[in-house]
């Protein structure tokens, strides 16, 4: 497949449109490498070990959810200069969904539900709050890890989740008006952790936002690339 077909591909299934406007000219091809494209690899970030780890397996194109690029370069050193090199040198591209496919159906959020097995789904304005049958335990063991409770949790058969770093105070009262008992996201602030308007469930943003891509590269047959962070956890 060229270079140009597979990124119309991708824009159909996660419309450039759909992005927040801080993401401008952070979403589609952010490197160029080879212009056929042959073999796939897809992860949540293009890390130096998922760098590697694609261009051995003989990968053209890398399709992650983060950029490796936030901020506008005006020069290329340290670690940016290393990945850039490796990249360049692999022929790789490097194309980016990030909240585009956030907001995309079947997309991020939408692969989150589907693995904690939500029903009765309806859409806030990033996520969606639905119908939680799991216990703790069972979240916990689905997403790979851990859990953290802030604030007194009674219930959480009505579930708020936004997948990533979704802990927003406006956000969590749209929710609680759609009736979520309880909301699930990461990166919790203690600022807004006192102010929550509903107890909250965090997790790490790799847990929530990772299974939209291992889905994405199993509906597409491309190799997934798993690089979770490390993270120790004492009691």
């Amino acid at each position: 497949m060229q270079l140009r077909a597979f990124a119309e591909e991708m824009e159909a299934l996660a419309p450039p449109s759909l992005a927040e406007e801080f993401d401008a000219g952070r979403i589609g091809l952010v490197i160029e490498g080879r212009p056929e494209i042959q073999k796939v690899c897809c992860a949540l970030d293009s890390t130096p070990a998922v760098v590697r780890k694609a261009v051995a397996s003989g990968a053209d194109m890398l399709v992650v959810h983060h950029t490796p690029l936030w901020t506008p370069l005006t020069t290329l050193t340290g670690p940016t200069a290393t990945l850039a090199r490796e990249i360049l040198a692999g022929g790789l591209n490097v194309y980016v969904m990030h909240t585009n496919f956030d907001h995309a159906a079947g997309g991020v959020n939408d692969a989150l539900a589907d693995l904690l097995g939500l029903a009765d789904c309806r859409p806030l304005s990033l996520g969606l709050v639905g119908t939680c049958t799991l216990t703790l335990p069972e979240i916990a063991e689905r997403l790979d890890g851990s859990l953290r409770i802030w604030g007194k949790l009674l219930s959480h058969r009505q579930l708020g989740v936004v997948a990533g770093s979704g802990f927003d105070l406006p956000l969590m009262a749209e929710a609680q008006a759609l009736g979520a008992e309880a909301f699930l996201s990461s990166e919790m602030k203690l600022s807004v952790a006192r102010a929550a308007p509903l107890p909250c469930i965090e997790s790490t943003h790799y847990a929530l936002e990772s299974p939209a891509m291992r889905r994405l590269a199993a509906q597409k047959g491309w190799q997934y690339i798993d690089d979770p962070p490390l993270l120790a956890v004492y009691p």
